[in-house]
């Protein structure tokens, strides 16, 4: 395939690429390559931030084991704290817990996400550094909604594993415990506020993104030393503003992901919070996940170009 204009110089990340796909390009589609790396991008991120995705958790449904980190009046009860409890009580593998909902989760949904936003972008015949500031937004929360909805059934499981409320013994068992008493609302609860969440999330990423970038020179982005450093920034940068910006709906969709009984609805969900803990209770969690999303966004953004780049998809 052609070498677009501005390719990025090589990465670390170039070596661990699979190297029949660069070998055999003809053999497969470009959309199942943006798969692949994808999903490449998202495991070794998901696997390195889950203790922060644990503690935003328990931040946003303090139980007996967070209570006492409570203090009134702030955005969320302590994430130092709550990191030493969950050690205290749980051990230092206490921080991993959920993990195995979340790589079925994140890994195959990043690698959805990426697949259908290369396949969206190339109905429009557009590249990333020819997308406008409301097409970024517009193409990454479709991208986000088809892969949220997709995988809104390990999510449910996700939150409940990481929250401490629910004892579930295989992802296997949570999805029959699940079905058996809710059925399929239960598999689904917290689809609104996930989609709420995720797709303003991808779309704003992405156009904060694309411009931080645009505004890069471009001969700062070909430099084999500079490039990746570049990515990573831009990334980080933001996923602090989508992060923000999207929390409130997280703090809803942990909500009716654990009580859903309580919180059939995101309106009930939101006169709750709102009632018992007032404007700033919409931001619980914000800290640890705007660290873990920021982080894990640019890890991911980074390794994805240098792995599109190295495997001939750029």
């Amino acid at each position: 395939m052609s070498q677009l204009p501005g390719a990025y110089a090589n990465g670390w990340a170039i070596d661990t690429a699979p190297v029949d796909l660069k070998n055999n390009d003809k053999d497969y589609h470009p959309v199942f390559k943006a798969f692949l790396a994808g999903s490449f991008s998202g495991t070794f991120s998901t696997i390195l931030f889950q203790p922060l995705d644990l503690v935003k958790t328990r931040l946003q449904n303090p139980t007996q084991n967070v209570v006492a980190t409570t203090v009134s009046g702030r955005i969320q009860p302590g994430m130092i704290t709550t990191f030493v409890n969950i050690i205290r009580q749980e051990q230092i593998i206490g921080l991993w817990r959920g993990m195995v909902p979340s790589i079925a989760r994140c890994v195959p949904g990043v690698g959805l996400y990426f697949s259908s936003l290369h396949w969206l972008k190339t109905k429009l015949g557009k590249n990333r550094q020819d997308l406008s500031a409301m097409e970024a937004i517009a193409l990454g929360v479709v991208a986000r909604t088809m892969s949220g909805v997709a995988l809104i059934p390990i999510t449910v499981i996700k939150t409940r594993y990481e929250s401490g409320v629910y004892k579930y013994n295989s992802l296997s068992g949570a999805l029959k415990a699940i079905y058996k008493a809710e059925g399929i609302r239960g598999l689904s609860c917290g689809l609104g506020p996930t989609l709420a969440r995720d797709a303003p999330f991808s779309g704003l990423y992405l156009m904060f993104y694309t411009q931080s970038k645009q505004a890069v020179p471009k001969e700062w982005l070909q430099s084999p030393t500079a490039s990746s450093g570049i990515h990573f920034t831009c990334g980080v940068l933001a996923g602090i503003a989508a992060s923000l910006v999207t929390n409130p709906a997280d703090v809803l969709k942990t909500k009716m992901q654990l009580y859903p009984e309580k919180f059939p609805n995101s309106f009930s969900a939101a006169m709750y919070v709102h009632q018992t803990y007032g404007f700033l209770g919409f931001f619980k969690g914000a800290v640890p996940r705007m660290v873990r999303r920021s982080l894990m966004a640019a890890m991911a953004w980074t390794v994805f170009e240098e792995i599109t780049r190295s495997i001939g998809l750029k």
